[in-house]
């Protein structure tokens, strides 16, 4: 895996149906996190991280993540014939002038593994990078000190020439949300897997480290992803294809990011990922404060 991180994949997919009934009409990946969608945030790592192409497996009804990463020429011609140039700068810096979006449709909702094989065309044989938007992870602003979960990965897989999962400690009693990691420390943050458990329960886990979601990737996932049985409802699983990797290559590396997760593919965590970020806006900070005094 010598090879820079050019690309990154997107599932968005998924319906949102936690978030009904705002999400008959919101892409999830669209639920604002003050003045920013998840989805924002996800790609500002991916271009941290060094990738110039993003690939988007979405479904053919979701069109709103599209829309917002297209040019809006009539609400840029107003706000620079309004003088507004700061909002101007913001609507215009979605997505850098160096990156490209790409849109590919997954027709089934066949698992993660499914989704991240319909990206095989665009990704082709190299690296590649894997975000979940729902976990927003947030390490300072990025560019301004600020490294994303994303680049910390790609730097150790650049150096160990190995695959690399995000994990994050739980609670032990909350294995069975997740999949688990038996892994060999190498370093304070690094540890190098031996096996993978998809949701075991607390008795049965090898560990409480949780794979969460970022991964780099080899291209040769995509051929294991190819040769990986369907589970139940027809389901192809990457945890599957990383078993096979690991047996294959015998070296996938768990790596604990610098930074704080947030789980947004719930109500708590969407709330208390748009608190966190109140509280880094000195202008929001204090009207925080002071609701919460107010308890």
């Amino acid at each position: 895996m010598s090879k820079p991180l050019r690309k990154v994949v997107f599932p968005v997919a998924g319906l949102g149906t936690r978030f009904l009934p705002a999400t008959k009409v919101v892409a999830k990946e669209m639920l604002p996190v003050l003045d920013r969608p998840l989805i924002q945030y996800a790609v500002d790592e991916a271009v941290d991280a060094g990738a110039d192409t993003l690939v988007f497996v979405t479904n053919r009804y979701k069109h709103a993540i599209a829309d917002y990463f297209d040019k809006a020429y009539e609400l840029e011609a107003k706000l620079q014939e309004k003088g507004k140039d700061e909002l101007l700068a913001l609507v215009q810096g979605t997505l850098p002038r160096h990156v490209r979006a790409i849109f590919v449709t997954q027709p089934e909702a066949l698992g993660l593994g499914h989704a991240v094989l319909c990206a095989k065309p665009v990704v082709g044989d190299e690296p590649f990078g894997v975000i979940l938007p729902d976990d927003l992870i947030w390490n300072g602003h990025l560019g301004k000190g600020g490294v994303g979960a994303l680049r910390q990965m790609a730097e150790l897989a650049g150096a160990q020439q190995a695959g690399v999962i995000a994990v994050e400690e739980v609670p032990r009693d909350e294995t069975d949300k997740y999949g688990i990691v038996d892994a060999a420390p190498i370093d304070e943050r690094s540890a190098r897997i031996s096996h993978m458990v998809e949701k075991p329960k607390p008795a049965e886990a090898p560990s409480n480290l949780a794979v969460v979601g970022r991964y780099v990737l080899p291209g040769r996932i995509f051929q294991l992803l190819e040769q990986t049985t369907p589970g139940a409802g027809g389901e192809i699983q990457l945890t599957d294809a990383i078993e096979a990797l690991l047996k294959e290559q015998g070296k996938v590396l768990a790596y604990r990011f610098q930074g704080t997760r947030f789980d947004c593919g719930n109500k708590a965590g969407l709330v208390r990922a748009t608190m966190h970020m109140a509280m880094q806006d000195p202008k929001l900070a204090p009207v925080v404060r002071e609701f919460l005094a107010q308890g």
